[in-house]
């Protein structure tokens, strides 16, 4: 079978599979979603039994029927991008992942590019003055910043920089009082109240340097960095072309592999600077057992890491042709 075939099964099979275990955990938690929802709303309702055709409205699936009908139901709904009804904030959990996964995406594909840029920079430095003073104090910056969890930070910064010296916002994603759009004072705001979660993630992306230094040195000791020096090319050609390529190839995996979880990643940022994000309501479903936008932005995390670990694995022969081009995986 052509691998490229059967990557792309797997990646099917591997949503399905976790759609799946989550449909039934969720089913099998104690309190019954359908059970607590109509618990909640049938007090309100003057006939009960409204309450089961709402649940069913909300969760795609008839709260009378046997679970494996009910699964079946809430699996068509879901290929024909039927998410459901969010209960806690009353519209469609396709319309509110729709208006939410544009923030994060700019939010956090800021941080990912940013800490990978300065990074590679700061490592490839490490390496070429390997054993410096510059190399010591980068190293143990990096060391101690990547044990600490992001989210340490962030409640710094903001303590710091939004509640104490009230430089940044302390929540929100937009500028209050201006007109949406692609005009200056609006995206200068959105920067502004993106500023801060983007700069936590960027502090605390330390490891990014140091795999960077530890791949370049790791090539610094090749033979054919020697055979190209005999050769008499410049230093800048020897960097480039031989010592930053083959150093950064390792990390491309690691790349996608953060591209893919920057939703999942999002959550307790976002939580953090109330930054109406994929996160943000996903926090907000767990607290309110809004299972259909739970289940909806666990979907979305699970498609978006299945999609960008299947491009590393059908790319990443294309950029290092030591790998194979059709039978290796990139992870």
């Amino acid at each position: 079978m052509n691998w490229k075939i059967r990557r792309f099964g797997q990646a099917v099979f591997t949503v399905w599979a976790v759609m799946t275990l989550a449909f039934f955990l969720t089913r099998m938690m104690p309190g019954n979603p359908v059970d607590a929802f109509v618990a909640r709303v049938g007090p309100e309702l003057d006939n009960p039994q409204e309450a089961y055709e709402l649940a069913e409205v909300y969760m795609n699936i008839n709260p009378q029927d046997p679970i494996h009908v009910a699964y079946v139901d809430y699996m068509i709904a879901m290929l024909q991008g039927d998410m459901g009804q969010s209960i806690s904030q009353n519209a469609s959990v396709a319309a509110i992942m729709g208006d939410a996964i544009p923030w994060t995406v700019f939010v956090m594909s800021w941080a990912i590019f940013i800490g990978f840029a300065v990074g590679i920079s700061l490592g490839a430095l490490m390496a070429y003055w390997e054993g410096s003073k510059f190399d010591v104090a980068i190293t143990g910056y990096a060391t101690i910043i990547t044990s600490i969890p992001f989210y340490v930070l962030a409640l710094l910064l903001l303590i710091t920089f939004a509640y104490r010296l009230n430089w940044f916002p302390t929540s929100g994603r937009r500028p209050e009082g201006v007109e949406a759009g692609f005009n200056l004072p609006f995206m200068l705001g959105v920067i502004h109240h993106a500023a801060l979660p983007v700069f936590s993630m960027f502090v605390g992306s330390g490891v990014a340097s140091l795999t960077m230094r530890g791949n370049s040195i790791r090539v610094l000791g090749e033979d054919y960095l020697r055979v190209a020096r005999l050769r008499g090319l410049a230093d800048r050609t020897i960097a480039v072309r031989y010592v930053a390529r083959n150093a950064i190839l390792p990390m491309y995996t690691g790349l996608m592999i953060a591209i893919g979880s920057m939703f999942g990643g999002a959550i307790v940022l976002e939580e953090i600077f109330s930054y109406r994000g994929m996160g943000y309501y996903m926090i907000q479903a767990v607290r309110a057992r809004d299972y259909p936008l739970m289940m909806g932005a666990f979907t979305v995390i699970t498609i978006a890491v299945v999609i960008a670990l299947l491009i590393a694995d059908l790319t990443y022969g294309k950029i290092d042709p030591r790998a194979g081009s059709e039978n290796r995986e990139a992870f």
